[in-house]
């Protein structure tokens, strides 16, 4: 006779039932010697299975090994009710918190259509991400990132309670990234801007956004791993970012990126590629602009539809090439036309001249020159030292400002280059060279 494990019991015992297991008269059957070990195989895993449950806080009991019904008991947790905190600067919040507070002031934009990650053309999904920065009692304003909105009509903003609506833009920044769409529509949620200067690198931030254009309104966070990177984006602009390994992907661009206190410091804006290629393929390596970096920017584009006080010099620029640098030509930013009334002009620069110092800051590019004079306002004077006719020189320039006048000058005055530069450009091209526009600045 055997019981449930196989324990020997004598003959003459009747069966006894018990709370877990039944006693039987009967002999089990024989069974091979190959079946046993599969057996003890099974029971084996059972056990390991058991363990594993009970650690995690569940429980598999057999009530009957041979043959009999199982019962599996699944822990549970008290669910947890979020508060809705406020963003006071000075309390530091769960992330469940910086999600609830921040929600209802994320969007995500779109234009009339959008194509989603595998290729197919999707109405619905967005483009970008963006959040609310203003809202009086008829009108809101919604900061997002310039290239999301770049060349594309008929926009629309969408919040995460479904609501929608027709979003017009009143300016951009396209060196750094920036533009500001207007609703009308007053008394949304707003975030708070913090100080992205205060962060430290290792501090914890999150971001909001809508990775993929599909996946909206999704929660990812990490840490601040660098300040002050400066990073070349897909045009040649240099700029300078948050580094973070917060998870970011297409669509969360324009999207708000949040310190513990859930306030905002930084717009979420790029994450690098391993190639040449357009795919964002680098895990871990995410960048924001610093919300101190655009503060003002953003002001001067909602009270005057474009950035106030930047400097322009009037000038179309070019590298020197590596073939005039052999030469002895030294290398910087050479002028290939002004500005007629300019701050050039006026000060005296030429087409030929190489500027080579800012204030006494060498500058080897254009990049460069552009990076040095980003530190003055329209109105400052600044000395440019100049390779002239193979004498070095200083021309001092007043800088003008950056308005919509400005640009269609410069605009126009690109296309004349252009235009004078048609037959060297067949030229070139017959001996295997190219053109390129130069820089209008």
């Amino acid at each position: 006779m055997y019981n449930s494990d196989y324990n020997r019991i004598p003959e003459d015992r009747e069966p006894i039932e018990t709370e877990q297991f039944h006693v039987y008269e009967a002999e089990p059957p024989k069974q091979k010697k190959r079946k046993g070990a599969a057996r003890f195989v099974a029971l084996g895993l059972c056990c390991a299975l058991i363990g594993g449950l009970a650690g995690g806080g569940g429980v598999l009991a057999y009530n009957h090994f041979a043959g009999g019904s199982t019962t599996i008991y699944q822990g549970s947790a008290p669910s947890v009710a979020v508060n809705l905190a406020q963003v006071d600067g000075h309390t530091v919040l769960t992330p469940e918190e910086i999600y609830a507070a921040n929600l209802g002031a994320v969007v995500g934009v779109n234009g009339s259509v959008t194509t989603n990650v595998f290729g197919y053309t999707v109405k619905n999904a967005v483009s970008g991400s963006g959040f609310v920065i203003s809202s009086n009692a008829t009108t809101s304003y919604i900061l997002t990132n310039y290239h999301v909105i770049n060349d594309v009509s008929d926009i629309t903003v969408f919040f995460a309670d479904g609501t929608s609506y027709d979003a017009t833009l009143v300016g951009g920044e396209q060196e750094n990234d920036i533009a500001v769409l207007r609703v009308e529509q007053g008394n949304l949620q707003t975030v708070t801007l913090g100080d992205s200067d205060a962060l430290n690198v290792g501090e914890e931030v999150y971001a909001i956004g809508n990775p993929l254009g599909e996946l909206t309104f999704t929660f990812t966070g990490g840490y601040v791993s660098a300040k002050d990177r400066s990073v070349t984006m897909s045009d040649g602009t240099v700029m300078n970012m948050l580094q973070t390994d917060t998870a970011i992907n297409n669509g969360n661009s324009g999207g708000p990126l949040f310190n513990e206190y859930g306030q905002v410091i930084g717009i979420v804006s790029a994450k690098l590629s391993s190639s040449s290629s357009s795919e964002a393929s680098v895990e871990g390596l995410g960048f924001a602009i610093p919300i101190n970096d655009v503060r003002d920017m953003i002001t001067s584009i909602i009270e005057h539809g474009y950035v106030t006080g930047k400097p322009n010099v009037g000038v179309l620029l070019d590298d020197v090439s590596q073939e005039a640098q052999r030469y002895g030509v030294p290398a910087g930013a050479e002028v290939m036309a002004v500005l007629d009334g300019s701050g050039a002009d006026k000060g005296g620069l030429q087409a030929g001249d190489i500027i080579t110092a800012v204030n006494g800051t060498e500058v080897s590019s254009v990049s460069a020159l552009q990076e040095a004079v980003k530190e003055y306002k329209a109105g400052d004077k600044v000395t440019f030292s100049v390779y002239r006719d193979g004498d070095t020189t200083t021309v001092d320039v007043t800088l003008d400002e950056e308005n919509q006048e400005r640009e269609e000058a410069m605009n126009q005055l690109q296309q004349d280059y252009y235009e004078e530069q048609q037959a060297q450009q067949q030229q070139q091209q017959q001996q295997g060279g190219y053109f390129q526009w130069p820089f209008g600045w």
